[in-house]
């Protein structure tokens, strides 16, 4: 709390703004008197609101834990204190994004990332995912949505180093002196980078907020270009849908966001909570399998197409129900009373009593509980149900036959013996040709490969947690152990009250005797970390959705029954090709309802790098969606030799205090705090000031390789430099 308060109090004492001498007509008491004013009362009311949320969020850790769905609105409640607590300390007055003001009302409305209203009611803060904040993001000279004028603020440690102001109507000039329009914020995209993607809510352009703000009904396809603000769109869409959209909240499911690889996901981190949302789980997808940390890139590209169909996928269904076929031949059951014939008709009554939809391993305690049922009901001798329960549970014979009727099973043995038996393989799948067959087989069936995971993944799914029929077991056993205690206890109890009145002729109640019982026990016998990852979600955000494999595409369906997603690529972009259009990609993987926008502005990439980049693609997809800079920096693109590479360097951090370089290309370069090094492919989706590729014509040939250089060359914002070796 310390933190917020100073930073706010000095707000206070001290202006909001902190213009440099550039810009000192910008600090006429005249253009910004209105907002210091303002400020001072967001300040007031921000310290406030802090410590009442503190106070709230202290009461609700002292109160009693609950049970149940008590125990469920606690720590949701106690999850919503901590995130809007965390915004507010965090940011301070920079919750603040800018103002517009109405054609019919001359009364400001400031837009925050949170809603913010006073003691009195009055409303300081308009939250920018609400309706009401729409035009601020929207408003476009051809459709100014009602405003008069709007103004944007640029914050640098808390206070305002520069905004600009926009006029819609004639009306809109008066107190505006200062008119800035677009040029602050095209300055804005050439400013310095940094390891973690900077802060671009204060300046979403009309078509990005319009995508942000589209429903979530089916899944929504955005195609842009590089530099368009696609990553942009994504993140700010998963905030936007969960403080929107009711039918998406952490309690039906939530939002998964899933980007293209790790750097990507560590330098978008601190995007989502510094728009107040940390409910959203993020990953790529090699986190959604548990043997994708450590899963090797397919080295035969043939291996790697045959993998990569749905159809492959959805085989794991045979290769499961192999194992679900009730026994064609009878047996004999023998108990201590009679002899029991249990027929093949019998065992096809207990397999078909699983219920649809039940993993393989669940389903295995209900065709059970209905093979008992079964024997149980043609039992003629004299022995009590549970007696006779008990005898059949102990039946080796019969336990053994079941077992061998109905596995447990793993999902990695499953999948690696469809890649070391081939039979079994050409029964799951019969289209596979005897040469496709011999090609998957390998000697070591666990070697596994990214390739691998989409069938690992939908094996898990189809057949469940092996061992969550033995800690069901284990907890049936310790609570009927209690129950055996806490009932010795009361009869001893009963039989030493006198009177045979009061409370304790109370405990001959069942209900009570159930509830002296401590399911506390239990958690030591069933403590299991939930899987984050496991769905179902309400909603699913893909990134570089372009790359992903028609197999891929089902590890995500599994987890979205609704089918919501909003899906951002550009088919320029993918590394192997994209010769169909997004419909028809789409629904081949299973989507139903498909929407489609696209951008077509690159806010990122100076037009004189897009100009070398723009032949580049071209040259083998002719229809790539290429966007227009809007902007121009005024650095042209350098060639030279290799030899090259540590003077270009040193030149430009000598020449920049500020800003991120990468090197991508050349595997030896070792990287430092300031100059990246990766490969064309781990580029994707991040920026850079300056980037220097070494020898781009070894990155390959065809598609991939035109593609790995025209994702490279679109990663800088500022320079490029190209090296070669000859």
């Amino acid at each position: 709390m310390h933190r917020s308060l100073t930073r706010t109090n000095r707000s206070l004492t001290t202006s909001a703004f902190d213009l440099p001498d550039r810009l000192s007509p910008k600090a006429d008491p005249a253009l910004i008197a209105a907002d210091e004013k303002h400020f001072a009362a967001v300040a007031q009311c921000l310290d406030e609101s802090i410590a009442e949320l503190a106070g709230r969020l202290d009461a609700e850790r002292r109160a009693p834990g609950g049970k149940g769905r008590q125990a469920m609105d606690r720590d949701a409640e106690i999850h919503r204190l901590t995130a809007r607590l965390r915004t507010l300390r965090r940011f301070g007055l920079d919750l603040c994004l800018g103002r517009m003001v109405t054609a019919d009302s001359p009364e400001p409305v400031y837009v925050g990332r949170l809603g913010l209203t006073d003691g009195t009611g009055r409303r300081l803060l308009v939250d920018w995912r609400s309706p009401a904040a729409e035009p601020f993001f929207g408003a476009t000279h051809a459709n100014p949505m009602g405003l008069a004028s709007r103004r944007r603020y640029r914050w640098t440690d808390g206070r305002i180093s520069d905004y600009w102001d926009e006029v819609f109507t004639a009306d809109g000039l008066v107190g505006h002196a200062a008119l800035d329009d677009q040029s602050a914020f095209i300055a804005s995209l050439g400013g310095n980078r940094s390891p973690r993607m900077r802060d671009v809510l204060g300046t979403i352009q009309a078509d990005q907020d319009a995508i942000i703000r589209a429903g979530s009904h089916g899944a929504l396809v955005v195609d842009g270009g590089p530099g368009t603000g696609k990553t942009v769109v994504a993140l700010h869409r998963s905030a936007y849908l969960l403080h929107s959209d009711p039918r998406l909240g952490h309690r039906r499911g939530g939002v998964l966001f899933v980007g293209p690889h790790r750097p990507y996901l560590a330098y978008v981190a601190d995007v989502l909570p510094s728009l107040g949302e940390e409910g959203v789980q993020t990953c790529i997808l090699r986190d959604l399998v548990a043997e994708g940390a450590g899963a090797a890139v397919e080295a035969d590209p043939d291996v790697a197409r045959l993998k990569s169909s749905a159809a492959m996928v959805k085989a794991i269904e045979t290769a499961v129900r192999f194992y679900e076929e009730p026994p064609t031949e009878g047996m004999t059951v023998t108990t201590h009373w009679s002899d029991i014939w249990l027929s093949a008709d019998d065992w096809a009554v207990a397999f078909e009593a699983a219920e649809p939809g039940t993993p393989h391993n669940e389903a295995r305690d209900q065709v059970l509980e209905e093979l008992l049922t079964i024997l149980m009901d043609k039992h003629e001798g004299d022995a009590s149900p549970e007696l006779l329960r008990r005898s059949l549970l102990r039946n080796r014979e019969l336990l053994t036959a079941f077992d061998r009727a109905w596995p447990l099973l793993e999902a990695a043995d499953l999948v690696g013996d469809l890649w070391s038996v081939p039979a079994y393989l050409r029964l799951c799948a019969p289209w596979l040709g005897r040469d496709d067959v011999r090609l998957l087989q390998r000697a070591d069936a666990r070697a596994w490969t990214v390739s691998d995971l989409p069938l690992l993944d939908a094996a898990r799914q189809r057949l469940g947690d092996p061992e969550a029929a033995r800690r069901k077991r284990r907890q049936e056993a310790v609570l009927a152990a209690q129950r055996d205690r806490m009932a010795q206890v009361v009869d001893a109890l009963i039989q030493a009250d006198d009177d045979g009145e009061g409370l304790v002729t109370q405990l001959r109640r069942e209900d009570l005797r159930r509830n002296l019982v401590d399911e506390s026990e239990l958690s030591a016998v069933s403590a299991v970390e939930p899987d984050l990852l496991a769905g179902p979600f309400a909603h699913i955000v893909v990134d570089e959705a372009q790359e992903l494999t028609d197999a891929e595409w089902q590890m995500l369906l599994l987890r979205c029954p609704s089918r919501s997603f909003t899906i951002v690529g550009d088919r320029a972009q993918a590394r192997h090709g994209f010769t169909e259009s997004w419909r028809e990609r789409l629904e081949r993987v299973g989507f139903g309802r498909i929407g489609l926008a696209s951008l077509s502005v690159n806010y990122r990439t100076p037009e004189e790098i897009m100009a070398e980049a723009e032949p580049v693609i071209r040259a083998v997809l002719p229809d790539a969606n290429v966007p227009a800079s809007i902007r121009g920096s005024g650095v042209p693109v350098v060639h030279g030799p290799v030899s090259d590479l540590r003077p270009v360097l040193d030149g430009w951090l000598d020449a920049h205090a500020d800003g991120i370089a990468c090197v991508i290309g050349d595997p030896a370069f070792r990287g430092t705090s300031r100059v990246r090094s990766l490969s064309p492919e781990l580029s994707k989706g991040l920026e850079f000031d300056l980037v220097v590729l070494v020898d781009p014509e070894k990155f390959g040939e065809g598609v991939e390789g035109a593609v790995d250089r025209y994702v490279a060359m679109t990663r800088a914002t500022r320079q490029l430099v190209v090296l070669h070796s000859s």
